[in-house]
């Protein structure tokens, strides 16, 4: 009896193997490295989803996966469960500040006026949606400065899951502590039932946003005008240096010859070869201009 309680243990964890073939599949669908250090995060993250599907151990699981049944029903929900999606409104607010202070007012100057040509912005790996719509509210504060400013935000995302959190624009009250006081009352609705602590992004932002998925990995992104702004902050620091690199020119064949790219704060060019400039710190420029 003891003997077949082990047996069921070991079948329940996830073994080196199946975690290599894990990890294996997971770079090549999303570039994002699963080093041995993560298995412990997989093997909790997709447990609950065994539980879910009926399936009693990981290399069940994994033969699923790896079916053509499971690649065409399994992969995207696989991807969901194990990446990571960590956000907040305002989040490096000097990017806000130095968007506000610097690059719309060059914009404009270089629009010649406005013309009515909209702004068009990427948030690129948008998460549970807090950084599209803070792009939305600073947006929308420079357009009420600027009569005829007009923009438009397309946000993108792997996951599904958050994607459709993202759409709905409801967040809980401690989520949307960083918004300041007057943008609250400007752009966040609170619930009739103030016992549930939560509010929504108000329609006119949310029609400014365009949510998508996409997957970086993908060859052609299905992106036939460029933008003059991508944010794309914490999501390459999960990519090794090749893939960096690869990625970021992608990005560089979707920017307008003047337009800037705005990474984390813990994320650096250095030594990729991008035809992008520093001009901010974490904020880069198109060089071929």
């Amino acid at each position: 009896m003891q003997e077949a309680a082990k047996h069921k243990e070991r079948d329940t964890a996830l073994s080196d193997r199946d975690f290599t073939r894990l990890s294996r599949l997971i770079y090549e669908q999303s570039g994002i490295k699963m080093p041995s250090a993560k298995k412990q995060m997989v093997e909790a993250r997709l447990g609950k989803r065994l539980k879910g599907l009926g399936i009693d151990s990981f290399s069940a699981y994994c033969d699923y996966l790896f079916s053509s049944e499971g690649l065409a029903q399994e992969l995207i929900g696989m991807i969901d469960l194990i990446t990571t999606n960590k956000t907040d409104f305002f989040r490096e607010a000097a990017h806000f500040d130095y968007l506000l202070q610097s690059v719309l007012p060059e914009w404009v100057n270089e629009q010649r006026g406005l013309s009515g040509r909209k702004l068009r912005v990427w948030s690129a790996g948008c998460s549970t949606g807090e950084e599209p719509y803070t792009l939305a509210m600073t947006l929308n504060e420079y357009a009420e400065s600027l009569p005829g400013f007009d923009y438009r935000i397309m946000a993108t995302d792997l996951s599904t899951r958050v994607l459709e959190k993202a759409k709905q624009g409801v967040y809980d009250d401690e989520k949307v502590a960083p918004v300041p006081k007057l943008m609250q009352k400007k752009y966040l609705l609170r619930s009739k039932d103030r016992s549930r602590g939560l509010v929504r992004i108000v329609p006119e932002l949310r029609e400014k946003v365009r949510f998508r998925r996409l997957n970086f990995m993908d060859n052609e992104f299905g992106i036939h005008e460029p933008f003059d702004i991508i944010f794309c902050r914490n999501v390459v620091i999960y990519f090794d240096r090749p893939t960096q690199e690869r990625l970021l020119n992608k990005f560089h064949a979707h920017l307008t010859k003047d337009g800037f790219i705005f990474m984390g704060h813990s994320e650096t060019l250095n030594g990729l070869d991008v035809p992008l400039v520093m001009v901010h710190p974490t904020v880069y420029r198109n060089i071929n201009r």
